[in-house]
């Protein structure tokens, strides 16, 4: 049996917390005159704490995607990001977010290459020959970039909320240092990294060619990067969003050793980190694009070669400003958004029912309910936000909930109906309209 299964069982129901509680009060008050927009509300904002959450004995918390018994460290961050700004009064929401930043320290220090982990160590894996170096924590052992970015955004939005620093334990250090030495390995993959990864199941986008090695790639500053955001293998290893998001988390984390750690020598060291992969992005990660001038590409060997595409997943181009590498109105980001949400970019659909980024990860046609959610988030104008809020509540296949990808044809032909991820990206867009006045009757 190649692939490990095991029963979709729901996590212990917590306790609403009384913040998250105070919220859905609210939206109770402010989207009554839109009665299905509420019900989806309401079942997708606290779905996270309903269905994927788990308090553990050692005072973690254990998050897992939804349908996969198994934690992501990316997915365990978005599901649980838009409950950051409710933390600073409430203990119970502490408590679970504290203990997920403490278990993601773990983990990385377990292996900085994986990007979803088990319970515990009982050796169950998405894939049983994956050739790689397994470990039993290790559910995939698919090195992402972006993944240990999620776990230090994480950390860096919850001390700027509630200015806590119990986080900020000898653990947490250690894995600053994990990430800061990975990375740097990861500058010059084939020449320093131990890493490789193949799975013989027969699916291209599941494996790293040239022995697990991954394409040939030119050194340029940026860091090597074995798979995307989708989990399916990058074509050229330069991932531009995931190196952005990696300058933005430098800078984070460069932040924390200045003032929490009073480490100047960590402190140049991811300086001078943030300058080599930012100083790549700009020289190597835009491409001269004809009908839309400079935008960044989505790929680059650092050979002058370019995937040009957007994924639905998160990072990619159309949320650089949601990671924060730039403004909303940044022109070359203007340009990148232009192209994808074009026919430019090979996974932009438009069908009978909706419009939007889809993946190849997901059949052609299959648009993202969370490629919606981002391109509102994102969105400058209030026009464009409600279009996508409209898209999505006409989208949810009468389910109550969003799901992964979606026919733009016919919505009720989905992926993944327990998907908390997408869940948590279509409230966060819902709450900030409605904290910005948008959805007020």
């Amino acid at each position: 049996m190649e692939q490990f299964r095991l029963p979709k069982i729901p996590m212990p129901k917590l306790e609403t917390p009384a913040a998250v509680q105070a919220v859905l009060e609210e939206a109770g008050q402010r989207l009554a005159h839109r009665p299905k927009l509420l019900e989806l509300f309401r079942n997708c904002f606290p779905n996270t704490l309903d269905t994927t959450t788990k308090l553990m004995a050692d005072s973690t918390t254990f998050v897992i995607t939804g349908d996969i018994p198994a934690m992501w460290l990316r997915d365990s961050v978005e599901q649980v990001i838009q409950y950051v700004p409710l933390a600073k009064e409430d203990p119970d929401l502490q408590r679970i977010i504290e203990g997920l930043i403490k278990r993601h320290m773990n983990m990385i220090r377990i292996d900085p290459y994986a990007n979803a982990f088990n319970e515990t160590s009982n050796d169950w894996h998405w894939n049983t020959i994956d050739v790689t170096d397994m470990g039993p924590w290790v559910w995939e052992r698919k090195f992402e970039l972006d993944s240990i970015c999620f776990s230090f955004r994480l950390a860096y939005a919850y001390w700027n909320e509630t200015k806590h620093t119990a986080i900020f334990d000898t653990d947490f250090k250690l894995a600053m240092r994990t990430a800061i030495d990975l990375w740097k390995t990861e500058q010059r993959h084939f020449e320093q990294s131990p890493y490789r990864f193949t799975r013989n199941n027969g699916i291209p986008t599941d494996s790293l060619r040239n022995s697990g090695l991954g394409m040939p790639v030119n050194y340029t500053g940026m860091i090597w990067s074995g798979f995307r955001p989708s989990d399916d293998a990058c074509d050229f290893h330069y991932n531009i969003p995931a190196n952005m998001f990696a300058v933005v988390t430098l800078r984070q984390m460069r932040e924390i050793a200045e003032w929490v750690f009073r480490d100047m020598a960590m402190v140049q060291e991811l300086a001078d980190l943030e300058a080599d992969v930012n100083h790549g992005i700009q020289l190597y990660g835009v491409y001269r694009h004809p009908e839309f001038g400079p935008i960044y590409a989505y790929e680059t060997d650092g050979f002058g070669n370019y995937c040009l595409m957007d994924d639905a997943g998160t990072p990619g181009l159309m949320s650089i400003p949601y990671v924060g590498y730039t403004s909303e109105d940044d022109p070359i980001y203007l340009n990148t958004r232009r192209f994808a949400l074009s026919k430019e970019n090979p996974f932009y659909y438009e069908g009978a029912k909706a419009k939007g980024i889809g993946s190849p990860h997901t059949p052609s046609g299959y648009i993202w309910h969370m490629a919606l959610s981002m391109q509102g988030i994102t969105a400058v104008s209030a026009e464009e936000k409600l279009a996508m809020i409209d898209m999505l509540e006409s989208t949810d296949a009468d389910t109550g909930f969003m799901h992964e990808g979606f026919h733009s044809d016919d919505p009720a032909v989905y992926t993944r109906s327990w998907f908390a991820w997408s869940n948590s990206l279509f409230s966060q867009l819902v709450y900030r309209a409605m904290k910005d006045g948008l959805l007020d009757a």
